[in-house]
C-alpha cells in the first residue's frame, strides 16, 4: 500500500532492503501494489493512535503515540511507465515472485495508459486485481463507499476487453472483487473473464461481523476490529476459524455444482452465453450480448478502433495518469 508498512524508511518511503527482508520470507506468496480500492478510491487511509499496539508499531515501523496515515497515492512512482519499473523491482527484490497491483477503475484512460506502458517498457504484472466500487469497508466515508468507483462487472469486462485488445491478456491472471457473497457471484464474474475470485465480506460475516460499522473506533462490538482486549475476548478464534472454513468450502462446493448443472466439465468451458439478465419486464438477454468482446490486438492495429474506445485511447499517455 500507499503507506509501505513494514518495508518503509523514517520519512514512510519505500526501503528496499526492509522489502526484500520481508517479500523472500516462504509465507509471502505473492505481492501486490494497492492502487486503490473500491471502498474508497483515492483516497487512503488513517490507523487512530488509539488503536496503535507496540506489536503493531513494530510490524509496520511506525512510531506510537501518533495516527499512522496511508496516503492517497504512491511516492514510489508517479506514472504508468513508473508503476511497471516499480513491479520489476519488486519482482527481483522478492527473488521472482508473482508481483501484480489492485486498482479500482476510475477514468478508463489511466488503465489503457498502463497497458500503453506495458507494451514501452516489456513490463507485465503477473496478475491485476479488480476490485468494484460497490466493495466496502466499515471504515471508509459512506460518500466514497456509495458513489465512488465503477462497479465492478462494468470494471471487470473493461479491463478484460482493454488486455484482449493490447494482445496482452495472456501474459496475466485477472482476480475480482467487490462483494463476493455466494457461488453465483463468483460463477458470473468469471463468466466476465475473471480467472479467480475474492472474497473478504461473506468471511467477515462468516467470523461474526455485523456491520457495526465501528471499525475505526476500536469499538467493534464483536471483537472483529478492536485491539482493546475486553472487546477482543467476545472473538473465539477456534470456533470462528471453524465456520469460515466452512463458509468457504461451502462456496467452492456450490460452485461446481452450477458448473456441473449447467451441463459443463470445468470452468474453463464457462462462457459470458451461459449467465443470463433481466434487462426488463420480459427482456432478458445473456452476457454475451450485454458485454461483448472486442477483436484480439484491435487497439494496436492501423484499423479504425472501435468507437468506444477511441477517445479514451488516443488520450492515454504511458508516461501520465
Amino acid at each position: 500500500g500507499t503507506g509501505y508498512f513494514g518495508c518503509r524508511n523514517s520519512d514512510g518511503g519505500f526501503d528496499e532492503a526492509e522489502f526484500a527482508k520481508q517479500a523472500c520470507q516462504d509465507a509471502v506468496k505473492m505481492i501486490e501494489i494497492k492502487l486503490s480500492q473500491g471502498a474508497k478510491p483515492g483516497h487512503g487511509g488513517i490507523l487512530p493512535a488509539a488503536k496503535l499496539t507496540q506489536e503493531i508499531a513494530d510490524i509496520r515501523h511506525v512510531p506510537m503515540g501518533h495516527d499512522v496515515v496511508s496516503p492517497p497515492a504512491h511516492t514510489a512512482f508517479s506514472t504508468p511507465a513508473g508503476l511497471l519499473e516499480f513491479v520489476a523491482k519488486l519482482r527481483s527484490l522478492s527473488g521472482g515472485k508473482p508481483v501484480g497491483f489492485k486498482l479500482c477503475i476510475g477514468d478508463q484512460v489511466e488503465f489503457l495508459a498502463i497497458c500503453k506502458a506495458m507494451h514501452k517498457t516489456g513490463i507485465t504484472p503477473d496478475f491485476i486485481t479488480v476490485d468494484g466500487g460497490e466493495g466496502g469497508t466499515g471504515a471508509a466515508p459512506i460518500e466514497l463507499t456509495n458513489s465512488v468507483g465503477t462497479p465492478l462487472r462494468d470494471a471487470l469486462i473493461f479491463v478484460h476487453n482493454a488486455l484482449i485488445g493490447t494482445g496482452l491478456r495472456e501474459q496475466m491472471r485477472i482476480i475480482a472483487s467487490a462483494k463476493v457473497m455466494s457461488a453465483f457471484h463468483i460463477l458470473r464474474l468469471m463468466a466476465l473473464g475473471a480467472d479467480s475470485v475474492n472474497s473478504a465480506r461473506a468471511m467477515m460475516f462468516a467470523l461474526g461481523c455485523i456491520q457495526a460499522r465501528h471499525c475505526n473506533s476500536g469499538t467493534c462490538p464483536t471483537g472483529i476490529a478492536t485491539q482493546n482486549p475486553t472487546r477482543s475476548n467476545a472473538l473465539d478464534v477456534e470456533l470462528k476459524s471453524t465456520r469460515v472454513a466452512n463458509y468457504h468450502a461451502s462456496m467452492v462446493s456450490n460452485l461446481m455444482e452450477l458448473i456441473g448443472v449447467a451441463g459443463l466439465n470445468s470452468l474453463e468451458e464457462l462462457r459470458p452465453r451461459h449467465i443470463n439478465r433481466r434487462v426488463g419486464g420480459t427482456d432478458t438477454r445473456n452476457y454475451s450480448q450485454l458485454y461483448p468482446v472486442i477483436e484480439y490486438g484491435c487497439l494496436l492495429t492501423e484499423k479504425p478502433l472501435p468507437e468506444a474506445w477511441l477517445e479514451a485511447w488516443n488520450r492515454a499517455d504511458p508516461e501520465a495518469w
